[in-house]
């Protein structure tokens, strides 16, 4: 009978052995791929977050929107360098 789910090929390279050696402990190797590439997704979100966040801090920055940066003091510090 064929699986309900459908499954994907992974090539078992010398990085993917040495990070399921590491992390993957005595779980069933396909089960911990699934847990690596669930952690590194969450990841990635994460690392996007951040990015966007500060693209957005910039962006107020530029704009005006934020008071806490002063541009004159920076650029005091520039010239001191």
């Amino acid at each position: 009978m064929p699986p309900t789910k459908s499954r994907i090929q992974v090539t078992l390279d010398s990085e993917l052995a040495s990070a399921l050696t590491e992390l993957g402990g005595a779980t069933p190797r396909s089960r911990a791929v699934r847990d690596l590439a669930l952690r590194g997704a969450e990841a990635v979100r994460a690392e996007r977050s951040a990015r966007s966040e500060a693209r957005e801090h910039l962006r107020r920055i530029a704009s005006g929107e934020d008071d806490r940066y002063d541009f004159a003091v920076s650029e005091r510090m520039h010239a001191s360098r």
